[in-house]
């Protein structure tokens, strides 16, 4: 039976957990909203399915891979799907394409106030949802055995997420119901916990005593695609921008344990197609960026990504690129976990939201001293520089 006695050993994707057939798998979540497998011990009879459908190691399924991608700049020409999408809008190609075929798109939406999970999608207008960045940890629930239930009736599916995810599902699903798949991961960067999150939201609600009714993690429309600015609407003040998720975000102190040891962060991605922002794109194609609107990176790693490129293309603008100018850091290395990610996690636990924030001085007097610094010394190099 699968026993995690080291949380960095898993990614939460759910496979074990669905392919128990004595529903002996639960996913539990941490002090930080993780999940992570338990085992009731009265219903499990040990038959090891769990064990065997782990994707989370280096030898992860790769059969289906070619020996090297093809990595292009892409996007999409209708530019208003360029500027409601995160980056280039080549997601939306790819799920149009399977939802014309009468397909279903699984991808991460909102559940009630703000909480991050995967969801099906028959129409455009629910892709919509899937639009943006999530900087959090989808629950998945029950959505692999969904996925198997529209396979097993004769639909395509398009299912995105984590390299983890998708290679979660991959395995679970085995080879006999691969052929209306398609696999897109994302260029991931670590997934932050869901319990940081949802403390983050009521804490912006407490400051501004007011409801948020819209979330921004990343606002291209007011800030330009290269930005990561963070935005919340709420429903009386305003539009507001707010940075403290996004710095614990770059800082490593809150993401899961397994994204510094992530075997997927290579170019050999276990998808059919991998999708995210074209970082370097100046180096590939010096016009397809140039009004900072967003461009993606897609990598082809199947034949079958292959053969759905070719039916999405016509909606891209394109551009091939050579693989060395694509290697964002995410592409070659796992991230580097923060040397204070287990202390955060403890003073989290024992001490709440607000009082471990300002402890790292992500707000309080001290966040407060530190920003107008900033600005002093922003102020003084403008003056050296007249």
């Amino acid at each position: 039976m699968i026993q995690i006695t080291d949380s960095s050993k898993c990614c939460g994707c759910t496979a074990c957990a669905n392919i128990c057939p004595h529903n002996a798998i639960t996913l539990q979540p941490d002090a930080m909203g993780f999940p992570y497998p338990t085992v009731n011990l009265e219903k499990c009879t040990d038959c090891g399915l769990c064990e065997k459908v782990c994707a989370f190691h280096k030898d992860y399924d790769k059969s289906l891979n070619l020996p090297n991608p093809e990595a292009y700049a892409a996007r999409h020409k209708d530019i208003h799907e360029v500027e409601t999408s995160r980056s280039g809008a080549a997601f939306i190609a790819i799920s149009d394409w399977i939802l014309e075929h009468g397909g279903v798109v699984y991808g991460a939406g909102y559940a009630e106030h703000f909480r991050v999970i995967h969801k099906r999608a028959e129409t455009k207008e629910e892709c919509n949802e899937f639009k943006g960045s999530k900087y959090v940890q989808s629950d998945l629930n029950d959505v692999f055995k969904q996925v198997k239930e529209d396979l097993k009736s004769g639909k395509a599916v398009l299912f995105s997420g984590t390299p983890c995810q998708t290679s979660g599902l991959n395995s679970y699903l085995g080879k006999t119901l691969r052929e209306n798949l398609y696999l897109a991961d994302i260029v991931c960067h670590g997934v932050p916990s869901p319990y940081i999150w949802r403390d983050y939201i009521s804490y912006l609600e407490a400051i501004y005593n007011d409801r948020i009714y819209q979330v921004n993690f990343r606002n291209k429309q007011d800030f330009g695609w290269a930005a990561h600015k963070e935005t919340y609407n709420f429903s009386h003040v305003g539009k507001k921008e707010e940075t403290i998720f996004t710095k614990m975000f770059f800082q490593h102190v809150m993401c899961r344990k397994s994204c510094a040891v992530c075997p997927f962060t290579n170019i050999h991605r276990p998808s059919d197609i991998t999708i995210g922002d074209f970082w370097g794109w100046e180096k590939t194609d010096a016009e397809i960026n140039k009004d900072d609107k967003g461009v993606s990176l897609i990598l082809i790693n199947t034949a079958k990504g292959k053969t759905l490129f070719e039916q999405i293309k016509k909606h891209l603008i394109t551009v091939q690129a050579k693989i060395e100018n694509c290697l964002q850091p995410n592409l070659k290395h796992p991230l580097e976990e923060s040397p204070y990610r287990d202390i955060f996690e403890q003073d989290y636990i024992k001490h709440g939201f607000k009082r471990t924030l300002e402890k790292y001085a992500y707000i309080g007097w001290k966040f407060k001293i530190k920003v107008l610094k900033r600005k002093i010394n922003t102020a003084k190099r403008l003056l050296l520089k007249r």
